[in-house]
């Protein structure tokens, strides 16, 4: 474990044993995978509060964590994250440039904010969806106005009022076993060697948590993630061939 991963995982005890004993609810940056995992790891080592996770939206792969110290506080339905979503237009469409996930993200972080706020951002014919820590969201829109050649505008969303319904593509296969390299090597059409280096490197995520172990069996829904990959639902094991293989299907997010 590197230093700086030492250290998040301090800041993890701090903030989980201050939540506790005070009785109160703080929460993290926003985490990427790797980071989220951190804390499973430590998990049992900190004081037996909740511990809820969410992004703004039910699918967000990046999250804001919560170390609940109040006993009353059951579900986190009950917990208002401190997440904010923003909906960033172009001003004018038909002199808009092509916009990637890469172009917002990088027009963000130039205005000089820290990567840890800034949360999962869906980009949807040029529309853009940023979530972002509540604190800043009003200087992204009073600062955010440019994103590659294209004049944009920043507004205020009600996360209720975000849907975002995945783009998922439909993959099917035959596998000798339900194991972790061998689903991958369906989604993603590579060769079970390759994909074992990605998953000995851990670069492969099973609901947030780093899974080392090729040998590692899916279960049906179990959302995973590969880095530089992109990532997909296990949709679940089908019909049995003559030869004894499985059908599995695989739903890729696109």
């Amino acid at each position: 474990m590197n230093k700086e991963e030492q250290l998040l995982q301090r800041r993890f005890r701090d903030l989980a044993y201050m939540a506790d004993s005070r009785g109160i609810i703080l929460f993290s940056d926003f985490l990427n995978l790797h980071e989220q995992d951190l804390l499973l790891q430590m998990k049992n080592d900190l004081p037996g509060i909740k511990y809820f996770a969410n992004g703004g939206f039910p699918h967000a792969e990046r999250k804001v964590l919560c170390f609940c110290g109040n006993q009353n506080i059951k579900t986190d339905s009950e917990i208002e994250f401190p997440i904010s979503c923003l909906h960033i237009t172009p001003n004018s469409k038909k002199f808009s440039d092509a916009i990637t996930h890469r172009d917002v993200l990088g027009a963000v972080l130039n205005l000089g904010i820290d990567r840890s706020t800034v949360g999962d951002i869906i980009v949807n014919d040029n529309d853009s969806y940023l979530f972002c820590s509540l604190t800043i969201h009003e200087f992204i829109i009073d600062q955010l106005i440019r994103i590659k050649n294209t004049s944009v505008s920043a507004s205020l969303l009600d996360k209720n009022d975000f849907i975002y319904k995945p783009n998922l593509k439909e993959i099917t296969g035959t596998v000798s076993g339900v194991r972790l390299d061998s689903v991958l090597a369906v989604a993603f059409k590579g060769s079970r060697s390759r994909l074992q280096g990605l998953i000995a490197g851990g670069k492969v995520f099973v609901n947030s948590k780093n899974i080392l172990s090729n040998s590692y069996v899916l279960k049906e829904n179990d959302i995973v993630s590969v880095r530089g990959y992109g990532k997909f639902i296990f949709g679940g094991i089908g019909n049995q061939t003559k030869k004894g293989r499985f059908l599995v299907k695989v739903l890729l997010y696109q």
